[in-house]
């Protein structure tokens, strides 16, 4: 069978930081998985491998490739520059994961940046990209370097739910996932939710990843103290879970809450549309429908644009409207990267 068939041959690469073989539920590799199947959805000849190293890289290329994206700058320099020249016929990515609030978690991510503006800048088949416009736009403008935009694909299947997960009465599940880090601000989540379930009069239960404590270790300890001996709420810890396993748990949900302080994407409310579940999100996740969204840093904001989702049994078509015009948006900048 000829791999070229259908066009470029691409491969996603992303940091296993689990190192499990052939497989990770890291939001990258949920990402590079959900954009693969995207772009294979439309005729394109895409495949996903998590990686741990420049090394790991260079034994998954061969000449039936076309193009490779590497999820966020992790790849030390001198690397990318032999791999670039002992590969010139492949045409090579590092994409951003974040926007640039998110950097000042990673200092060395910065240090690459500004490298792999270098090295784009003295080759003809390496690109600085990223997976949100924000950023992009901020590299060209205070660097004058190009910054390719490949953002974020969610396919959407046909199992997809055709009716809202609507709230009818009894325990109210309020759901606020991701790894444990300061910028995702899921204190105000916490609080929003207090105040929904103390203004509507009803059982709550706020559910949080656990396991992954990026940056943010006493934040779970801070909303166990917001919480404590209140009757009528209670804190559900779900863990780490499997990216099938984590859907079934925000199937399980009435509402999410995302007030990111700084995002490029966000999984998880996309997880909520494919699973007819609405959030109320921060003006950093931009393609979310405007009016989920309320102020990061405004806790009682939060909790009303809750209650209004909560309230309107059909806002779930209109998060699937907006994921499905970000999927058409985001096909076409891969598109153009790929016929290159």
């Amino acid at each position: 069978m000829d791999m070229n068939l259908y066009g470029p041959r691409a491969v996603l690469a992303y940091k296993n930081f689990a190192a499990n073989k052939n497989i990770s539920h890291i939001g990258l590799g949920v990402a590079a998985m959900n954009t693969a199947k995207s772009l294979n959805a439309r005729r394109n000849n895409a495949a996903v491998t998590p990686i741990v190293n420049a090394a790991a890289l260079r034994a998954r290329l061969n000449d039936s490739i076309t193009h490779v994206v590497v999820s966020a700058p992790w790849i030390p320099s001198s690397e990318w520059q032999s791999i670039i020249s002992d590969f010139p016929d492949i045409k090579f990515a590092v994409n951003c994961h974040s926007n640039v609030g998110f950097l000042q978690a990673d200092t060395n991510g910065m240090k690459l940046v500004r490298e792999a503006m270098e090295i784009e800048r003295g080759s003809s088949n390496f690109h600085l990209a990223g997976n949100c416009l924000r950023f992009c736009n901020w590299v060209s403008r205070a660097y004058h370097a190009p910054c390719t935009y490949l953002p974020n694909l969610y396919y959407l299947d046909s199992a997809m739910p055709r009716a809202a997960a609507s709230y009818g009465g009894g325990t109210l599940r309020i759901g606020a996932f991701g790894a444990t880090r300061p910028l995702k601000n899921f204190m105000s989540a916490a609080a929003a939710a207090l105040e929904i379930s103390s203004s509507m009069r009803v059982p709550m239960e706020f559910w949080v990843s656990s396991g992954r404590n990026e940056g943010g270790s006493g934040v779970l300890d801070s909303v166990r103290a917001m919480f404590h001996g209140l009757p009528h709420v209670k804190l559900v810890e779900a863990g780490w879970q499997s990216w099938p396993k984590f859907r079934e748990t925000v199937r399980h949900m009435h509402l999410l809450l995302q007030p990111s302080y700084t995002e490029s994407f966000n999984m998880v409310t996309a997880d909520g549309i494919a699973e007819g579940v609405p959030s109320v999100v921060s003006d950093a996740i931009d393609w979310a429908p405007q009016h989920w969204k309320a102020p990061a840093d405004d806790v009682c904001e939060i909790a009303r644009v809750g209650r209004m989702l909560l309230a309107d049994t059909h806002t779930h078509h209109d998060g699937l409207i907006a994921l499905m015009r970000h999927n058409a948006e985001g096909l076409t900048a891969w598109q153009a990267f790929l016929n290159d």
